[in-house]
């Protein structure tokens, strides 16, 4: 298990209809604050803070295709060449890490090959390191390559 110390959170936030809306700083939008929204903005918080990942790296939500099915992943992490180098799976904090995220992630990974995978609810994180000789636990997120 990775430790993650997120940053006091200082999110823009809404109501409109009654409903919750936070304010996405890379993407320059409000999005329906879901559970699961709460932990992708929060991570993403703690990778440019703490990790100093510069947000211009930074993707989310963006649509693959898997065969014939279209899925789309959270969080992917380019390096300064462009190519995607760690992708994210973000879940609800009330979500169990089980497996089946993991090789979700997995999944995404046949249609954008990266070095790094993480899998985190906000109150758990796992990554790996896909290396010639295997898969490796993580026991913290990597620095961004200089």
């Amino acid at each position: 298990m990775i430790l993650v110390d997120f940053p006091e959170p200082s999110f823009r936030i809404k109501k409109e209809n009654g409903r919750p809306y936070i304010f996405d700083a890379l993407r320059r939008r409000w999005l329906q604050l879901s559970p699961e929204e709460w932990v992708r903005q929060n991570f993403i918080r703690y990778l440019i803070e703490v990790k100093h990942y510069p947000p211009s790296l930074i993707a989310q939500e963006k649509e693959i295709k898997l065969g014939e099915l279209r899925k789309r992943f959270d969080i992917l992490i380019y390096d300064r060449s462009h190519r995607p180098w760690m992708m994210i799976e973000c879940k609800e904090m009330n979500v169990t890490l089980s497996d089946a995220a993991f090789h979700q992630v997995l999944r995404y990974n046949i249609s954008v090959p990266v070095e790094y995978i993480i899998v985190t609810n906000g109150k758990l994180t796992f990554g790996w390191r896909k290396g010639k000789e295997g898969v490796f636990l993580l026991e913290e997120i990597p620095t961004f390559p200089g």
